[in-house]
């Protein structure tokens, strides 16, 4: 099922919070101060259920221009957008200049909805369509539809509804789950009981109860507490939903918003940014050398200076190769999307995309730093590897492998898988024949796939130590080889995220169940081993009053794993210690006599025949006797 966030943008008082309220019977005008002066001045979350039944997150930002940059934090996530234009007043600057942060941010999917479509006639309203279309040509709206509503009687709202789930189905592509979980801050409080609460839009991967991940650039790891999405507890969250997370080890006044959750080590802080940064084209302004700026990105806003590598000057409509010295530490990753605004007056004069997040200080108008620039611009020979990699998650590839694919050196190839790996992006198993490499999306997407797993089995069967190794591999590894699987699983548990105990597999904090069941039947097995002494009992006979035979044989296990009890042979077990005891008497018969029998096993332990031959096998099976050739005698082995 796909998580889809839908956002407003518009001028002020063209009736977006208005228009949510209708769709979902929800006012997100939070503050006292929003619904007095009806405006809304910051974000407002709420959701409502399409005839499909899929939610849809809803996102509310502000139309006035002095705050732009809570609009700005609003789009983060955004997978289509409600540009809200009043009937009775058609474009208004706001309006543009909310399309031109869009675009910029990198929104694709819109509908136009013209509202108040009850305060103008007909005749109007066609004047008002023709002049939007006409405003918005050339831009990435000039294709939308355009939906005719008003919010305030519930005309067209029907039509507008069933138009979002369509565009929602068929035009929006599902987020990556699998990847790195980012969660950019638009809110942080507290609540009493509960501690520190942060909401956001997940735009990737999946965070889940109990994990622990760090919050960026404050540079704590915090432990998630509790989720909740649209105001239900869950388990987890996923890419594309709006969530508010209860966090542990870190306090309100640490977190503000533009702050990131993200696992650790998966980002890094920076005050450096470089970027290829466009000028809009309805821009008035000239972006000169060391100029001050306004620099948003996700829900981050800190103040920068621009140092033009390129060009003297980047104006109107144009582009160049900046580095953004920003005044405040933030945590970002390449591609990812910004804008800028000029100082003073705030007015949004550009925006682009991050080619490097953690660059070296850069000198102007050098050629191999345009050239490097250049090469991060149109996407490296290890960009090109890395897609390669991904897409053999199932399976691993090996750098022959990719050598083959790409047509590049096995020089270039390593040189390139270890420039992934110091990034994180990969992880590498050198091998006998060949190095194998994982993308590090798949690996995050397979230690979830163990996780569950493993959870759900130890749920099922409390009394094991956890699931086989090789069941594992069977049931959600099978294109894996065995021997790369074994690196995968060593690399999972030296990292904390696996434990195992012996061929088992379980989750790091999984101990086996010692409760009353696991008493009583403990109890009963070994008492019966130890009065059974050397005549020993068949485990098949023996009655379990009121626990079921598959519990009876993990408590079995759990015994023979602690080494309480050995197994002597099929169906016959005993205590430990009456085996060790055995052991030595046979050794020592052996230093007097070179030859052993089973008569003389079965008078030596006062015991039949028929258990005196197991003891000799057992024997034969830990190398303290062999066979001579005759059925009934031993040596010494």
């Amino acid at each position: 099922m796909k998580n889809i966030i839908v956002g407003t943008a518009g001028h002020i008082d063209h009736g977006k919070t208005t228009l949510i309220k209708a769709l979902t019977g929800r006012n997100t005008d939070r503050w006292e101060e929003e619904q007095r002066r009806g405006i809304t001045i910051d974000l407002g979350f709420t959701y409502f259920d399409l005839p499909s039944g899929d939610r849809v997150g809803i996102i509310d930002v502000p139309g006035h221009e002095r705050f732009i940059n809570n609009m700005v934090a609003g789009v983060v996530g955004m997978d289509l957008v409600l540009l809200v234009i009043a009937a009775d007043e058609g474009i208004m600057p706001q309006t543009k200049e909310h399309v031109d942060i869009l675009n910029l941010l990198g929104i694709e999917k819109s509908i136009i909805v013209l509202n108040k479509c009850d305060l103008v006639d007909e005749e109007w309203l066609e004047l008002v369509e023709e002049e939007v279309k006409e405003e918005l040509e050339g831009t990435f709206l000039e294709a939308s539809p355009v939906v005719k509503v008003s919010a305030a009687t519930g005309e067209g709202l029907e039509g507008l509804i069933e138009l979002i789930g369509r565009m929602t189905s068929e035009e929006v592509e599902a987020k990556d789950v699998q990847t790195i979980p980012r969660l950019p801050v638009d809110r942080a409080f507290t609540l009493s009981g509960f501690g520190t609460i942060i909401t956001g839009t997940l735009v990737s991967g999946t965070i889940s109860k109990e994990d622990t991940l760090q919050m960026y650039p404050v540079g704590k790891e915090c432990k998630i507490r509790s989720i909740q999405v649209h105001g239900q507890d869950k388990e987890a969250c996923f890419a594309g939903q709006r969530v508010a997370i209860n966090l542990s080890n870190v306090k309100k006044k640490e977190i503000k918003r533009g702050c990131v959750l993200a696992p650790k080590n998966s980002m890094k802080n920076t005050d450096l940014l470089d970027v290829k940064l466009k000028i809009l084209d309805s821009s008035v302004r000239v972006l000169t050398n060391h100029m001050r700026l306004h620099f948003f990105t996700g829900t981050s806003e800190v103040l920068c200076r621009a140092v033009l590598l390129d060009r003297e000057e980047i104006g109107p409509g144009e582009s160049g190769f900046v580095q953004l010295r920003l005044e405040e530490e933030i945590a970002v990753r390449r591609g990812d999307k910004f804008v800028v605004r000029f100082y003073s007056p705030m007015e949004t004069i550009g925006g682009g995309v991050v080619l490097e997040p953690n660059p070296r200080v850069k000198r102007r108008f050098q050629q191999e730093v345009i050239e490097e620039l250049e090469r991060k611009e149109s996407g490296s020979t290890a960009d090109v590897i890395e897609l390669h990699v991904k897409g053999h998650g199932d399976t691993l590839i090996t750098l022959a492998e990719l050598a083959k694919l790409t047509a590049l050196s096995m020089d270039e190839v390593k040189e390139d898988v270890e420039k992934l790996e110091s990034q994180g992006l990969v992880c590498v198993f050198p091998m006998r024949k060949d190095t194998y490499v994982w993308h590090s999306d798949s690996r995050r997407g397979a230690e979830q796939t163990l996780k569950s797993a493993l959870k759900e089995y130890e749920e099922r069967f409390p009394y094991r130590y956890g699931m086989k190794k090789a069941e594992v591999q069977a049931t959600h590894f099978q294109k894996i080889k065995a021997n790369v699987f074994d690196r995968i699983l060593d690399m999972l548990i030296d990292e904390g995220c696996l434990k195992r105990v012996d061929e088992f597999l379980c989750t790091p904090e999984y101990e086996v169940r010692k409760d009353k069941t696991y008493d009583n039947v403990s109890k009963l097995l070994l008492d019966t081993f130890a009065k059974a002494r050397y005549d020993f009992v068949r485990y098949s006979e023996i009655e379990f009053k009121g626990v079921d035979r598959m519990t009876g044989d993990d408590i079995l296990n759990i015994l023979l794993e602690e080494q309480k009890i050995v197994k002597v042979t099929e169906d016959m077990y005993t205590l430990k210690e009456y085996m060790e005891s055995a052991k030595e008497a046979i050794q020592k018969k052996l230093k007097e006599d070179p030859l052993i029998t089973i008569a003389q096993v079965r008078d030596l332990f006062e015991t039949s025949r028929k258990s005196a031959k197991p003891i000799l096998e057992y024997m034969d099976s830990i190398k303290v006797t062999k066979k001579t050739g005759a059925e009934s005698e031993r040596i010494a082995y």
